[in-house]
């Protein structure tokens, strides 16, 4: 999974980027202090790996991993060209969805690119140059998908579709709020549009704002705007992150307990993207290693199978599934076969989160 990390400039991303993934890249007070955009790869939190290890004791662990990209500020006419548009709009193709930073903090020693603190405004303007994008992508994919459709009729739905996504997006809004079958949603993901991505807003609010959250104006307007536009709102504070990302896992709680969280920001978003985009791990657990790997929900066994060696899925026979819970009460895999809880199941089997599997096959 790849996240790209977006916003105008000095809204807090770069600073909340060094704290999820624990890196130290420049976060200072100017525009375009961001130029390249910089990677993280970061472990998954995962409980249940932790309890599969004491009870394997295997020679390695492995958590799934989510890839971070801090990409840099986009401001007004980035469609354009203006600031570094173009570099922003192609590294953000690259992502599977958006987080996008909002600044919701006072601070007359911040810069502010418009002068003034306005979340929902600051959101437009985004989402204005997004869409600006993607009306000139559709533009491009109508004049091919109709010269397809001239030679093969079965085309015509399919330039029907990206006039359709056309005209939505001169109405100002963004794809991914448009109603669509997963066909469709298949269709215009091939021609790499900007606003399809799902978007989840990271609230950035100050320390004593963020302890009130709930009665901010700015928070309140960016998650009136999310919920109207079906999207995902996530508050945070930049500041604590940071302070968190530099503290052992025994003061880590201590801190949250102190300011009422159960979690740090990165488990929130984490749980939040996965949300998101559809996401579910599923375990593997022996003495050599114990893993959890990420898939999409309603993968089937044999597709599941895949992720960890394609010849899993071409020679799958069965896999042997028990639920993580079941495994946990149990003791040990022995104990719950003996129960009667581990399952044999075949190639229609929809794996489910927190499957401890065993995948059969032939070499």
């Amino acid at each position: 999974m790849k996240l790209g990390i977006v916003g105008l400039p000095n809204v807090g991303k770069s600073t909340l980027f060094n704290a999820i993934t624990n890196t130290n890249v420049d976060a200072e007070n100017y525009p375009f202090c961001t130029i390249e955009p910089n990677v993280g790869v970061v472990a998954v939190p995962d409980e249940r790996l932790d309890v599969l290890t004491k009870m394997y004791e295997p020679l390695k662990t492995t958590h799934a991993v989510i890839e971070f990209v801090d990409i840099a500020g986009l401001v007004k006419g980035a469609s354009r060209g203006e600031g570094l548009g173009n570099k922003f709009l192609s590294h953000i193709r690259e992502v599977d969805a958006i987080v996008h930073v909002v600044r919701c903090f006072d601070d007359e020693n911040i810069v502010h690119v418009d002068g003034s603190v306005d979340p929902v405004r600051d959101i437009e303007t985004i989402n204005l140059e997004l869409v600006y994008a993607d009306m000139e992508t559709a533009e491009k994919m109508c004049i091919r998908a109709e010269k397809n459709a001239k030679g093969d009729k079965t085309l015509a739905a399919e330039a029907k579709l990206f006039e359709k996504a056309k005209t939505f997006l001169e109405s100002g809004r963004p794809l991914h709020s448009m109603e669509m079958t997963d066909d469709e949603k298949a269709v215009l993901s091939a021609g790499s549009f900007l606003t399809l991505k799902p978007v989840i807003y990271a609230a950035n609010m100050s320390d004593a704002d963020f302890a009130q959250r709930e009665t901010n104006e700015y928070y309140i307007s960016v998650k009136k705007y999310a919920e109207a536009e079906g999207s995902k709102i996530l508050p945070v504070c930049a500041k604590f992150e940071k302070e968190i990302s530099e503290l052992s896992e025994e003061e880590k709680l201590i801190f949250l307990e102190d300011i009422g969280l159960e979690e740090s920001g990165l488990s929130r978003l984490i749980k939040v993207s996965y949300s998101t985009l559809g996401l579910i791990s599923y375990l593997t657990a022996g003495h050599d290693e114990v893993r959890a790997w990420t898939i999409t929900k309603g993968t089937k066994a044999p597709a599941a199978a895949g992720k960890i060696h394609s010849d899993f899925e071409k020679g799958f026979i069965r896999a042997e599934v028990v639920a993580f819970s079941d495994l946990v009460a149990c003791g040990s895999m022995n104990a719950a076969k003996e129960k009667g809880l581990v399952r044999s199941e075949g190639k229609t089997y929809e794996m489910k989160d927190g499957d401890v599997v065993l995948f059969r096959f032939n070499v």
